[in-house]
């Protein structure tokens, strides 16, 4: 006897098979606490471009806490001497920072006459007082004392900033790890002042040269060496895409947060994170 398919049955692939009752079990907006995430964008003022100005900023701010998730998984496993789980952690941070990058072309299809249409409602609230974006800035080894006072205020967040402010950085912990595998980094470097940002060093320059001229010999450190390099030259591509943000949208006045605006980003611009990883192309 031949069977014939009731025409009137849900196939395989229609939606009427997907689960809809979800009384005792999670859904996709409770998972994601969505209700509480989208509570959270709240425009001050009426003006529509300030919905586009809260959505970057949020989903900045949720790609910068996962960056530094995946940062400081690779440096826990950098102090542990293993490197290969750290060369996938630092590649995901690679792209998460191509999305940071990329949220800075959809802000510009605002145009300054939109921004000054909210712009006097916030204040002097400015991303230069992100935690999320201090706390990279301090993991990948950029640090001054005067970017840890906007979160003085927060004990919460200024307790755990203070201590990465003081602990090794990413490229402190790579160094540490040359000079376990025998390579000779001074004890200067080794023991340097972790709150002040890394300077050039002649042995540190020549003990990355040593890997890079026989990569094949240290594999597993040069790979970690163009890892690093791929993490600042995205961090770079970032800020600099910010500064051009804020130049077509504000030109040179000051920004909210109280620095010179597009002055202040083009000078960080000049931070070299990991220096002697660039000199090192140049001694080859």
């Amino acid at each position: 006897m031949t069977h014939t398919p009731d025409p009137n049955s849900p196939g395989p692939d229609s939606p009427e098979r997907a689960q809809a009752d979800f009384t005792r079990s999670l859904s996709y907006g409770d998972y994601l606490h969505l209700d509480t995430l989208l509570s959270a964008h709240q425009p001050l003022t009426g003006a529509h471009d300030e919905h586009l100005f809260i959505a970057v900023h949020h989903v900045s701010e949720v790609w910068l806490h996962l960056i530094n998730v995946e940062l400081r998984a690779a440096m826990r496993a950098l102090e542990a001497g293993v490197v290969d789980a750290p060369l996938k952690g630092l590649t995901r941070v690679v792209r998460a920072l191509e999305q940071l990058t990329q949220a800075w072309e959809v802000l510009k299809t605002m145009t300054p006459a939109d921004y000054l249409q909210f712009r006097g409602a916030f204040g002097a609230a400015s991303g230069f007082q992100s935690a999320n974006y201090r706390t990279m800035e301090f993991l990948l080894g950029n640090r001054h004392a005067a970017l840890l006072r906007p979160h003085a205020h927060r004990p919460d967040l200024h307790a755990p900033l203070s201590a990465d402010f003081h602990a090794p950085s990413l490229y402190d912990l790579a160094l540490r790890l040359l000079a376990e595998r025998g390579l000779p980094i001074p004890d200067e470097v080794l023991h340097r002042d972790r709150t002040r940002p890394p300077t050039p060093h002649p042995e540190v320059l020549a003990a990355w040269l040593t890997v890079y001229r026989d990569p094949e010999r240290s594999w597993d450190l040069y790979e970690l060496a163009e890892k690093l390099l791929d993490v600042e030259d995205n961090f770079r591509r970032w800020r600099y895409n910010h500064l051009t943000t804020v130049e077509r949208t504000i030109g040179f006045k000051t920004g909210s947060g109280g620095t010179s605006g597009a002055g202040y980003l083009r000078r960080a611009l000049e931070t070299v994170l990991f220096p002697e990883l660039w000199q090192v192309r140049t001694e080859l």
